[in-house]
């Protein structure tokens, strides 16, 4: 079995969100994410749950560098959706271009770490990507909060890539006692959702 590893566009966007968060703080993350190994995609799981630990003990910084890892890890996803399929997916009504935004999630998901999974489906104007193994919730050390914002601010920078108007949240965390990270999109009133969203179709195009 291959070793797990840490995706490349993810570690990045970790290493990047340290770089605009807290600059005075870089050389010593840089320890662990090391620039060698992000330009190969060799960060490892080790050196990755670490620099995720020091970050939840630096003050307040977690949540603002992963909103901002989360942010940039959808943006470069997005520039490599081929111009065509982009345009083709925004003619799509709301609800299926949510559950585009929630397939481009699980594919992030995948990439953050190659022993996780998730599974999405979007019903009555509510989409959950249901994730299993974070890569950022570690269950033995019980969190107050929620511990996947990374994937909450990826999903609400992919709905806005995908003008898809709604709220999105954590509402379960594995790092809370949780058996599985579960973010939800509440699609916003207003949308085509109630007459386009078919209850048994699952993801899209």
């Amino acid at each position: 079995m291959s070793e797990a590893r840490i995706g490349r566009i993810v570690a990045a966007a970790l290493h990047q969100a340290v770089v605009d968060v807290l600059p005075l703080r870089l050389e010593f993350y840089e320890s662990y994410l090391e620039p060698r190994r992000l330009r190969t995609g060799t960060v490892g799981v080790a050196s990755f749950w670490a620099a995720l630990s020091f970050l939840r003990r630096d003050g307040d910084a977690y949540p603002l560098v992963m909103s901002e890892a989360g942010r940039r890890a959808a943006d470069w996803m997005w520039e490599t959706v081929p111009g065509y399929q982009a345009a083709s997916w925004r003619r799509l009504p709301s609800a299926w271009r949510a559950r585009v935004v929630l397939r481009l999630a699980r594919r992030l998901v995948s990439d953050t770490l190659t022993t996780s999974r998730a599974t999405s489906r979007v019903r009555r104007g509510t989409g959950r990507l249901v994730i299993e193994g974070s890569g950022f919730c570690d269950p033995r050390a019980a969190a107050s909060a929620p511990l996947c914002g990374f994937y909450v601010a990826a999903v609400e920078r992919l709905c806005q890539h995908l003008a898809v108007a709604g709220r999105v949240g954590a509402e379960a965390c594995r790092g809370m006692s949780g058996e599985a990270c579960v973010v939800v999109l509440r699609l916003g009133a207003g949308d085509e959702t109630r007459e386009s969203d078919p209850q048994s179709a699952e993801a899209a195009p």
